[in-house]
């Protein structure tokens, strides 16, 4: 039998929730869990450097294989020798299938059950995409990771259409792991769905784990639900989840949300949120976030968060980062960047810790407190 190219590795649950800490081991390293995963989409984490994410502890990233199909195509980044020496990145990195694009391209898009039809949103033009597609894009891309092809229905969907989608994406995640030509050297995920249904999360949950996954994805979540509605969800699927596999909640990346998952007891989070809010001079902070370009900081030479000490709090003020971002020039994106990154990396340096010393509910209080998050502002966060 093939020797399963991920593995999980338990070293320890939190006495009082249901928080795990661990490791991942893939082809190219080995990280700890919990880990938040910057999003490099385009095959860069915008205005970063490798070596800047290494450094700041990011043992995996993410990049787009539906991005990277467009541009540059997945045979030139195969000639390159695969993602890792195409973008000189010599640790983990995951690779979506593409869903969650085609999915948010509702106006452009047909589904079927041979996969999805839809028009290329940087030309117009038609493109198709199938399970087995999918699944080929990212054996040329090269990732250690993979997502199998899904659909991502809304979260207020009708049960019908969600018992559909759900189905329809079994179906789809089977015929991918057919499809899959490396598993010696790359992991496919299995995505679990059903929008806010406990029974279609549970039949998704099932007919994922029977296929024997290296690991597995929750998604559609962060997708306009309430927080407390995720919450509940992820309480009841990550234990359907086997305890020796990686449990990966897509497309979150606000630190409540973070600690609250990892309560919950999943491993692996990624999101495009801090690099994104970044470029626009919006910071995230020990005390909440920070709107560095108001006018209130022009004259404000403090650093972006007193208490934090990567680069960019070390060397740089509130007002230089002020103008820079006022006058758009990239230096003031690339400051931003990295502190939001190492903001949420930190963060989950100290969770970790936390796991470790069984204490990380009164953890969550403290950080929420200090971080002025209640139910009341949960949308500003």
């Amino acid at each position: 039998m093939t020797e399963p190219a991920i593995k999980y590795r338990l070293i320890k649950k939190e006495k009082h929730t249901g928080a795990r800490l661990g490791e991942i081991i893939t082809p190219h390293g080995t990280f700890p869990t919990p880990m938040f995963m910057p999003v490099g989409t385009l095959a860069t984490v915008k205005t970063m450097a490798p070596e800047e994410l290494k450094d700041m502890g990011a043992g995996i990233i993410l990049s787009n294989t539906y991005h990277l199909w467009l541009r540059p195509g997945e045979d030139i980044v195969e000639e390159a020798g695969g993602l890792h020496r195409f973008m000189n990145w010599d640790q983990g990195i995951l690779t979506d299938s593409g869903g969650f694009q085609v999915w948010s391209l509702s106006d452009m898009r047909r589904i079927e059950e041979e996969g999805v039809h839809f028009r290329n949103h940087l030309n117009g033009s038609k493109m198709f995409l199938s399970p087995e597609k999918a699944i080929q894009i990212q054996n040329k891309l090269g990732p250690d990771i993979m997502m199998s092809f899904d659909e991502c229905p809304p979260f207020y969907e009708s049960h019908d259409y969600v018992k559909k989608s759900i189905d329809r994406t079994s179906r789809w995640a089977e015929r991918g792991l057919k499809a899959h030509a490396n598993a010696d050297r790359q992991g496919l995920f299995g995505i679990i769905q059903g929008a806010g249904y406990k029974d279609l999360r549970q039949q998704s949950a099932r007919d994922l784990v029977a296929m024997d996954f290296p690991g597995y994805s929750i998604g559609g979540l962060s997708v306009g639900e309430t927080k407390h509605e995720m919450n509940t969800i992820l309480e009841y699927t990550t234990p359907l989840i086997p305890e020796h596999k990686p449990r990966y909640l897509m497309g979150v990346g606000t630190a409540d949300s973070l600690i609250d998952g990892v309560i919950r007891g999943v491993d692996m989070f990624d999101c495009v949120l801090p690099t994104r809010i970044a470029r626009n001079g919006t910071c995230m902070t020990s005390k909440g976030r920070l709107v560095v370009k108001n006018a209130q900081y022009a004259r404000d030479f403090r650093p972006l968060d007193e208490k934090c000490d990567c680069y960019t709090c070390r060397n740089y003020t509130r007002a230089y980062i002020r103008h820079l971002i006022k006058c758009d020039e990239t230096f003031g994106m690339r400051l931003t960047s990295y502190h939001n990154l190492y903001f949420l990396l930190n963060v989950m340096k100290q969770v970790r810790q936390a796991i470790m010393d069984d204490n990380l509910l009164e953890f969550r209080e403290a950080f929420f407190e200090e971080y002025g998050f209640n139910e009341e502002n949960a949308k500003k966060f």
